[in-house]
């Protein structure tokens, strides 16, 4: 319980999913939670209370920098600021490149991409002064490899795992790290939408499609889970993982193996 006590860790959309899947990974090891997203906050920050760690949240809209500055005034205020930064917030839309709204592609470059830069550029003074510092940005296997339909989100993640690796480079010399995450398919909220939308168009039923889903990209046929997510987490805010600078971790069944 104890090995991140005194820490205290932004994770950005976290009221459901993967964000508070790691999150709670966080606050059972001992961190402070500042929790962020539009979900049921109410749930969400309970559970955390249970665990017996200090939580906050904060309603930032991830698309607009001057709600993302005042999130980070609020770890600063609320904590004295945040010594682990996840970068989770995202969304999808799938359509082919020729038929994709712009307003769409701009929403998904700002909330998967552009909040990560923000959250980062404003989160790093504060971690030089303390002495330590953490940042985890939750790419995607689409950080790796492409699929159809999916430019806005491709182009974001693979901007996202070079972020982190720009930004490895530039603490590379301090006590901070920065690395991402590169996970396949989780049964999200997302990833829930999308096998409704499959099973609407073939007539098959729920259970058909997810397992079809998996098995077109995913070898292991199995969902990775927020658990694992935030045991790896974990993992990358540890002493043994000080030398992990720049990576882009994929874990996610053997797709991007193939």
């Amino acid at each position: 319980m104890s090995a991140l006590k005194g820490k205290t860790a932004l994770v950005t959309g976290s009221t459901s999913g993967i964000g508070l899947g790691i999150a709670k990974t966080l606050a059972q090891n001992g961190a402070n939670l500042l929790l962020n997203g539009f979900g049921d906050v109410e749930a969400a920050v309970g559970q955390i209370e249970r665990l017996g760690v200090k939580v906050r949240h904060h309603g930032a809209d991830m698309s607009r920098p001057e709600e993302i500055e005042a999130l980070m005034r609020f770890a600063a205020t609320e904590f004295g600021g945040a010594d682990i930064v996840v970068n989770n917030a995202g969304i999808q839309h799938v359509a082919p490149v020729d038929d994709f709204p712009p307003e769409k592609w701009d929403a998904i470059l700002a909330i998967n991409l552009s909040s990560a830069f923000h959250t980062t550029r404003l989160a790093i003074p504060g971690m030089k002064a303390r002495g330590w510092g953490r940042i985890v940005n939750i790419a995607s296997v689409h950080g790796l490899v492409a699929s159809a339909n999916k430019s806005a989100y491709v182009a974001a993640k693979h901007g996202l795992v070079g972020l982190t690796k720009a930004v490895a480079l530039e603490t590379a010399d301090t006590a901070i790290t920065c690395n991402a995450l590169c996970p396949g398919w989780v049964l999200t909220p997302l990833v829930r939408q999308q096998i409704d939308s499959r099973a609407s168009r073939s007539g098959r039923d729920f259970a058909a499609e997810q397992k079809a889903l998996l098995l077109e990209k995913q070898p292991s046929g199995d969902f990775v889970t927020p658990e694992q997510l935030g045991a790896l987490t974990l993992f990358l805010c540890g002493d043994a993982a000080a030398q992990v600078r720049g990576a882009a971790w994929n874990i996610d069944g053997g797709w991007a193996a193939q």
